[in-house]
Order: structure tokens, then sequence, then C-alpha cells
């Protein structure tokens, strides 16, 4: 997977729009980040529930790592682009943006 297919499974989700803060681009509803992607497009960062996290890194060993410190601890998740697919990446997207999506687009999305 590339960085350019993370990017476009980001933007399929519900009223996600891509913005930037500390020079590198992220993806958000409602104005809540729920992924981003480093500035070379070498890995994406997702923000999983510390359970959603645990899950990814025992099923997929080396393919994700806790970001470093605080918010590693709060599950938010590396995912090395160049290994992973995106049958594997589009879920774990989705769920990342249910983490903060308003409750009437989680609503909309699992009513579809």
């Amino acid at each position: 997977m590339r960085a350019r297919d993370f990017r476009r499974l980001a933007l399929a989700l519900p009223e996600a729009v891509e913005s930037e803060h500390m020079q590198h681009p992220d993806f958000r509803v409602g104005a809540k980040i729920f992924a981003t992607l480093d500035a070379t497009g070498s890995f994406g960062v997702l923000k999983l529930s510390p359970q959603e996290q645990q899950a990814a890194l025992r099923a997929h060993p080396g393919l994700f790592e806790p970001c470093a410190g605080a918010w590693g601890a709060r599950g938010y998740t590396k995912v090395a682009l160049e290994r992973a697919s995106v049958a594997l990446v589009r879920p774990l997207l989705e769920q990342a943006w249910r983490s903060v999506a308003p409750a009437r687009l989680r609503n909309a999305q699992r009513d579809s």
C-alpha cells in the first residue's frame, strides 16, 4: 500500500477531510483527527483504542507499532504502509474514524 491508497481510504469515509498539522497530512471528521500520514508517506497513524491497538499488534507483528510515549499508550498506532494491504488497513481506518465521528454519522454508516 502507498500513501495515496491510505489517503483515498481515509477520504472515502463520510465527511472525512484532509488537513495538516506539524507539517504532515491528517484526516479529520467533525474537526477531530482519526488518522495521519508522516511527512515522507512511509507510515500512517491510526487512532485506535488501546484494546484495538493490542489486537492489531498481536495479529500482525512488525506491521503495527505503538506511537511513542503517551500517544501510543492511548492507542495511537503506526502502520508501515509498504508492508500493509488495503484489505488490512481499511477496517482499521474505519475503526479510527468511528472513534471520533459524531453519533449521527456513526449511526448512518451502521444503518447503510
